[in-house]
């Protein structure tokens, strides 16, 4: 900008048009399609742009290729239920073989309604990070602190041996700490009569213990990750060139964060001139 030595209201005019019109996932397949010639794992998450809406990325965690992307209000099954049908048109015959997602409801909905009965491994990183706030490390209750620290160990099975050790674990924790999850609190003028004592504690039971098969897909189908963090990784950084870019509005970030997974799928230079000509065509 000072080599060049043109103003910050003159660089917001000239780029204003790239703004208001990003190029679509959809154009950038008819030009640049995605790679499925091999077998392939979805994975899906979104970028939260301050409670004003979400960014939804799809991905290719096989190939690290951005496939799908997509803003909404909110990762609602409407919103997730409109990228994949879309997507689904895009891919065609060409299926994922599983998906690693951090299990939301819309998540799981859409995925077994759009992709079928495929396996879905729920994201482990997110398993930990979730019980992490629920079970305090300091906790002065040795029911929480052990709890925590068998959460912890589920990224780490590799073999059905210690996944069977690790359940072994629960259900020893239940043995001992089992009376936990029901006491009860009275309470006293309040208009809540009574609660659970540990509410956090049982939260925490209820993740770990509910439905744990989708922990250990990964075992079964070695090409499916157990976490998503390929994809976290690619919003991390995402979210950095945000913050590198300070002052947008919510709307200029969206446009923002397309051209990025749009510039994502560039690997060469005759790729970026296809892309500019798309560009140019649409806006003609």
């Amino acid at each position: 900008m000072r080599k060049r030595h043109l103003s910050r209201p003159t660089l917001s005019t000239t780029f204003k048009t790239f703004f208001d019109n990003p190029l679509t996932p959809t154009q950038i397949w008819q030009v640049l399609p995605a790679d499925f010639s091999s077998p392939w794992v979805y994975g899906v998450d979104g970028k939260w742009l301050k409670r004003r809406g979400v960014f939804i990325i799809h991905r290719n965690v096989v190939t690290r290729e951005n496939i799908y992307w997509s803003f909404h209000s909110s990762e609602s099954y409407a919103a997730l239920g409109h990228d994949l049908g879309v997507l689904s048109g895009l891919i065609g015959k060409w299926l994922p073989v599983g998906v690693i997602s951090d299990w939301k409801g819309a998540i799981v909905s859409g995925v077994a309604s759009r992709l079928g009965n495929i396996p879905h491994q729920r994201c482990l990183t997110h398993v930990v990070r979730f019980t992490d706030r629920l079970l305090p490390r300091r906790s002065p209750f040795a029911a929480t602190v052990e709890l925590r620290l068998i959460a912890q160990q589920l990224p780490h099975i590799t073999t059905v041996e210690k996944k069977r050790a690790w359940l072994a674990a629960l259900i020893s924790w239940e043995e001992h700490y089992g009376h936990m999850l029901q006491e009860k609190t009275i309470g006293a003028g309040t208009q809540k009569k009574w609660w659970y004592t540990h509410g956090n504690l049982r939260r925490g039971w209820r993740l770990l213990t509910h439905n744990w098969d989708p922990f250990f897909i990964h075992l079964d189908y070695p090409l499916i990750p157990k976490s998503n963090n390929s994809l976290e990784g690619v919003i991390s950084q995402a979210s950095n060139k945000l913050i590198n870019h300070r002052g947008m509005k919510v709307s200029q970030q969206a446009s923002f964060l397309c051209w990025y997974f749009t510039f994502t799928r560039i690997k060469t230079k005759q790729d970026l001139k296809k892309l500019w000509g798309c560009w140019k065509n649409s806006n003609n």
